[in-house]
């Protein structure tokens, strides 16, 4: 089993770090600011500096950025959500502390060139552009917009082309956001690969260690979303299939029934064909290409949820067979066999999912983020090996109770 290894340094940035034999290093910073830390005439704000702390620092030019982890054969990127925004790269093992000092220079130093940030607007709203385009895609923006109605979270992490053309006018907006919300109570440094536990503890303290932004406001705490009203909404798109998604609030990260949702959400309708809302809509019935159902948890809320695309004419019918299947799992408790074998099922998948390293460092600076502590999937698995099935229909009575779903519908 890999080893982990936990630091706070004295300005309280967060350091964790994992290491493996490979020559290759996952390096970053990820910062618990995000798309619901916007203010209302903020929308897109957190990605558009996602995207603009790349375009140059008091000492790097745009294309010195790319250049510095390309040249090497590395990669760089970086992605916003709701609650973090996260800068970080692969590159051979050698590089990385010259790859942390990048990082760190983007975060605490960024420039915004107005040159530079112009072009990258034009790329902002070709996306916004594209992901409209794509009803798959933007049904899941406009789902969160039900679910978390007039809330923060209900915006859409991109912005709209008024909010970002505004944004990019003033270069001191993004300024402002920063220096407000990214703090180093909020950042966590993440390192895997094959390194020392001392050398990563001293360079991120020599790059990240000092005080930062102390004389500017701090960011206002986060509201959780108010009590949940269900809803049912309906939108004349024109698409060649009709579009559902429905669904409601679930538990948050770190709450003690997320993980019995996790194993529960596997078994209605994860990432295997033989998921219960695979088998009886595409299998069976043969109604639909695609349906996949979700459970996404956030710091102090969360949500799961069903999609599905299909022909007008099979709508009904499709929602009728997927409720149908959550009340078996209300009124039914899985067989001591039936449990066995989602164990089973999803010790594969997660052991799968493990070999991606990438995401394993992702996952572990989340972990980090929220909890303080990252535990790697098998002792994840330990605790998800634990679940009864009353334990699953006491969660399925819960959050598939039919009263509380919420429906979304692009026809």
């Amino acid at each position: 089993m890999n080893a982990t290894f936990y630091k706070k340094i004295a300005n309280n940035v967060q350091i964790v770090f994992r290491k493996t034999d490979s020559e290759v290093s996952y390096v970053g910073i990820m910062v618990g600011s995000g798309t619901r830390d916007e203010g209302e005439t903020e929308g897109g704000l957190a990605h558009y500096i996602e995207h603009c702390v790349f375009k140059g620092t008091p000492t790097r030019s745009a294309r010195d950025i790319i250049d510095h982890i390309e040249g090497v054969g590395g990669e760089i990127n970086a992605y916003t959500t709701k609650e973090e925004t996260t800068f970080y790269a692969a590159t051979p093992t050698r590089q990385w502390r010259k790859t942390l000092a990048l990082l760190a220079d983007m975060v605490l130093h960024p420039t915004f060139p107005k040159k530079e940030t112009d072009k990258e607007v034009g790329v902002i709203l070709d996306e916004i552009d594209s992901y409209e385009d794509s009803p798959s895609e933007l049904i899941y923006d406009d789902f969160e917009g039900l679910i978390f109605d007039q809330h923060s979270l209900s915006r859409p992490i991109l912005g709209t082309k008024k909010t970002v053309k505004q944004i990019a006018k003033h270069s001191a907006v993004a300024q402002q956001f920063m220096q407000r919300q990214y703090r180093p109570e909020r950042t966590v440094v993440f390192v895997q690969g094959n390194h020392k536990s001392d050398a990563i503890v001293a360079a991120v303290e020599q790059l990240l260690g000092g005080d930062w932004h102390t004389n500017a406001p701090t960011a206002s705490p986060r509201i959780a979303p108010a009590n949940y009203t269900p809803q049912q909404r309906s939108y004349k798109k024109h698409t060649h299939q009709v579009h559902v998604m429905l669904g409601s609030r679930a538990y948050p990260i770190g709450h003690p029934k997320n993980l019995v949702l996790y194993l529960l959400n596997n078994i209605l309708g994860g990432g295997s064909m033989s998921s219960r809302l695979n088998l009886t809509l595409r299998e069976k019935q043969g109604l639909v290409y695609t349906i996949e159902s979700q459970y996404t948890p956030l710091s102090d809320t969360g949500y799961w949820s069903i999609y599905f695309a299909a022909d007008a004419k099979d709508k009904d019918k499709c929602i009728g067979l997927i409720m149908h299947e959550l009340q078996i799992l209300r009124d039914k408790p899985l067989s001591e066999r039936q449990l066995k074998r989602a164990l089973v099922q999803l010790r594969g998948q997660m052991a799968i999912s493990a070999e991606n390293q990438e995401n394993n460092a992702l996952a572990m600076a989340k972990l980090m983020l929220y909890h303080g502590v990252a535990p790697t999937w098998e002792e994840t698995y330990q605790r998800i090996a634990q679940i009864t099935a009353n334990d699953l229909q006491e969660v399925a009575q819960e959050i598939f109770n039919e009263r509380l779903i919420s429906t979304l519908i692009y026809e």
